[in-house]
């Protein structure tokens, strides 16, 4: 009987998306695309100012919107090698799903949010893109 690859839910949020410049490495590592979802309204969304640009995703104690994301299925093994290549004031932690369920994703530390520019109006990377 064949052994089930493990896995791990991934929420991503900008470049890693489908169709952007860093799909290919969701590609390398193995994942696979589940579905589109949206995030629990506890979040603001940031246009970094990072070249190439991209979107930061702070959880809010109080406020915050529903972000559009997407969720990838990663294996376990790639997982750790991944997350080596996020470059801060991105990390992986726990994003809330507007369900409520908790899976790993891309966060943003707070202190990012200084000297950038407020998109969450926009609602998602791609449609602050689309603008």
């Amino acid at each position: 009987m064949e052994q089930q690859q493990k896995t791990i839910t991934v929420a991503v949020c900008g470049l890693h998306m489908r169709g952007l410049p860093l799909e290919q490495q969701m590609n390398d590592c193995g994942a696979r695309f589940i579905r589109e979802a949206e995030s629990a309204a506890k979040y603001k969304l940031y246009k970094l100012p990072a070249v190439p640009a991209k979107p930061g995703m702070i959880r809010q104690s109080e406020g915050g919107a529903a972000i559009r994301l997407e969720l990838w299925e990663m294996p376990e093994a790639s997982f750790g090698g991944f997350t080596a290549l996020i470059p801060a004031p991105l990390g992986i932690g726990k994003v809330e799903l507007s369900g409520g369920e908790e899976v790993s994703g891309f966060i943003c530390e707070g202190y990012a949010a200084g000297g950038a520019e407020d998109i969450t109006a926009y609602g998602g990377w791609r449609s602050f893109l689309a603008r």
